[in-house]
């Protein structure tokens, strides 16, 4: 199984998943609070389906060699989805995310190899199976926005943390706000579980990870995989940490959510 095949099949059993818990959603459950802020569980759907639509034209526009609308097809599809009532946005981000997954799925090996597709925010078109794990990226995150509004303790699933660690490109640099450590650099050891990986945390300007652990640290941090990713992306609250995180010295956890603050 090749890079692409993979991503791609972690993509297809996080819609079917989502897909079953959204197809049971009341009116209610839709105007749920979310884990992302100031949006309903509804938005966050309207997200994933505007997403797959905008992942869907630019795949396409790779297959068929055309170039890709340009930022008026964004605004336009992202007009639609927030027109939508809560219904239609859980309705449509079920039929978008299945058309896109199909998609992915569609291409054979060889195209899944060469294909190169065009991002519009990377400096140059992407592979597929980048740009499947820049999808599943978001919809994991965003999944999991929906998941913690029904249960405090939903994680990321194993398999999508699997794909994503350490996958590139890697935005930390991107993310991270350099600015909230006031002028203060540390090292911190990153000790990973579900899957295990050491890594060093670098706060400074720009924050980084490296792989070549230095022999002292100014402190260390342990958890889960899907905990890490959660980190990065501002949603490892306190009230959503796992007791399984511990942080010592200079990884001080505070610190750490203010400069991976969310995006």
């Amino acid at each position: 199984m090749s890079n692409a095949d993979a991503v791609i099949a972690v993509l297809r059993t996080g819609h079917d998943s989502l897909a079953e818990s959204v197809s049971g959603f009341g009116d209610d459950d839709l105007a749920r609070p979310s884990g992302a802020a100031e949006w309903d569980v509804s938005q966050v759907l309207s997200h994933l389906g505007s997403g797959a639509e905008i992942f869907a034209a630019r795949l396409r526009a790779a297959v068929d060699d055309t170039e890709y609308p340009g930022p008026d097809l964004n605004q336009n599809i992202w007009d639609k989805w927030n027109a939508m009532s809560r219904r239609e946005r859980a309705d449509g981000f079920i039929k978008a995310d299945e058309s896109l997954v199909a998609l992915y799925e569609s291409l054979d090996a060889a195209t899944r190899d060469k294909l190169r597709i065009d991002m519009g925010f990377l400096p140059e078109p992407v592979d597929v199976a980048t740009s499947a794990r820049l999808r599943l990226s978001e919809f994991a995150l965003h999944s999991w926005d929906v998941a913690v509004a029904f249960d405090e303790h939903a994680t990321i699933s194993s398999d999508a943390a699997a794909a994503l660690l350490h996958a590139k490109p890697d935005m930390l640099a991107w993310v991270g706000r350099a600015d909230a450590l006031e002028g203060r650099t540390s090292v911190i050891h990153v000790t990973t579980s579900g899957p295990g990986s050491v890594f060093e945390l670098r706060l400074q300007a720009p924050v980084s990870v490296e792989f070549d652990l230095s022999e002292k640290s100014d402190g260390t941090l342990r958890l889960p995989a899907e905990a890490w990713l959660r980190l990065v992306a501002g949603r490892l609250t306190e009230r959503h940490t796992p007791d399984s995180v511990t942080a010592t010295g200079a990884a001080d956890l505070g610190l750490l959510r203010r400069v991976f603050a969310g995006y």
